[in-house]
């Protein structure tokens, strides 16, 4: 099984776009800055940079072969598909295993997100007219209407649950992500030295 990865798809691509900005102005600092305000600057992104590593970047639910790995900004989970209990949607997914509960950072359901996939369910609930629609667009819109993307990523992790059990490796478990504690660390490295070099 290939990896599936679902995750918040704008804060994905902001996150990249603010590290194209980032390089550009790094370049520009390091090419026509001057101290201590390069420096400051520099720092300044730099714990910008870290912040949208983990909150952007960074989270993600990943459904590997043997179970779902949850990427959360400051911590990894991995819960094998047999662990696998109930997938709720709150305003978060919410995987339950035997002993935990494990709360997902992305994808999430926006009080604004409910309302269209609302307005969608009532759209699903009159009959359609248009007579280029297939049945199977019938079935794939009435299947949709009333659901968020969080909806779907957690039917779609409720079926791979079932589906991939007999699969299922290792053990439940949730950790720190050191790539998380890295980025907070050289974040404060960074405000650490700009602080000493201003004085």
């Amino acid at each position: 099984m290939n990896k599936q990865i679902f995750r918040s798809k704008v804060a994905w691509l902001f996150g990249w776009v603010w590290l194209v900005f980032v390089v550009w102005n790094v370049y520009d600092l390091v090419a026509h800055g001057s101290m201590p305000s390069a420096l400051i600057a520099g720092a300044v992104l730099g714990v910008l940079t870290a912040l949208v590593f983990l909150l952007a970047l960074r989270p993600a639910i990943v459904a590997e072969a043997g179970g779902v790995r949850v990427r959360n900004p400051l911590r990894n989970a991995y819960v094998p598909w047999k662990n696998v209990g109930d997938v709720i949607v709150t305003h978060a997914i919410i995987i339950e295993t035997g002993h935990a509960a494990i709360r997902c950072w992305t994808p999430q359901a926006t009080a604004r997100e409910r309302a269209k996939a609302a307005r969608r369910a009532e759209r699903g609930r009159k009959p359609v007219m248009e007579a280029n629609v297939s049945k199977g667009e019938q079935a794939a819109a009435e299947l949709l209407a009333g659901r968020t993307h969080a909806d779907w990523v957690a039917l779609q992790l409720t079926e791979l649950s079932v589906s991939r059990a007999a699969d299922s490796t290792g053990e439940t478990k949730v950790t720190w992500s050191p790539y998380s504690i890295a980025a907070l660390a050289a974040a404060a490295v960074l405000v650490v030295v700009t602080i000493v070099a201003s004085i």
